[in-house]
């Protein structure tokens, strides 16, 4: 699928964006302003820490789980404009999650496959058994994106209350059964 000619540093904006206006829609502000972004290592990961930067602009309070920092001079950028603007950063995922309000899952995404590996196992966990909402990127993590969910063990029984698809949705969203919001109809289609 072409980008369209964009960078990859504004499809992350624009990712993010589009995420951060999907967590607008489902958590007003009067219904909490607590909002736990987990970010894995990959693009993902930077959509979740955009989406984090928006909702602050927007007056949310979010919180980054962000255990595996890239090196990339990208990543590192967007966690610094998160500082600036006194985003606290968390190592603690469980305990972060007692005290938010909804959940962005930006972990995994289109290109994830293979095994869940450390220190996501445990987050993928709580994020299947929280009763807060999720709002997931691209792809609920651990999840295939051709086959959905995996079929037992870890991230099976896992449903995020939202999904947000990015420039156009996967064939995993066949299982998904929450609400659906696509970002990213900037790319022309060819």
């Amino acid at each position: 699928m072409s980008t369209g000619a964009f960078s990859i540093d504004q499809l992350m904006e624009l990712a993010g964006l589009a995420v951060s206006q999907a967590v607008y829609r489902l958590q007003p502000l009067e219904s909490g302003r607590r909002i736990l972004v987990a970010c894995g290592p990959g693009n993902n990961g930077g959509d979740g820490l955009v989406a984090a930067r928006h909702l602050r602009h927007y007056g949310y309070n979010p919180t980054v789980f962000y255990p595996k920092r890239s090196k990339n001079d990208l990543y590192q950028r967007l966690a610094k404009q998160l500082e600036d603007l006194d985003v606290p950063f968390v190592d603690d995922f469980s305990s972060a999650v007692s005290s938010t309000d909804h959940i962005v899952d930006a972990i995994f995404g289109f290109s994830f496959s293979g095994e869940v590996r450390e220190p996501f196992p445990a987050v993928i966990q709580a994020l299947q058994e929280t009763k807060l909402p999720v709002t997931s990127v691209d792809a609920p993590s651990s999840w295939d994106i051709e086959n959905g969910p995996p079929e037992s063990g870890l991230g099976s029984s896992f449903m995020p209350t939202a999904l947000v698809s990015l420039t156009a949705p996967k064939p995993l969203v066949k299982h998904f059964r929450g609400r659906h919001f696509i970002g990213g109809r900037y790319v022309p289609v060819q």
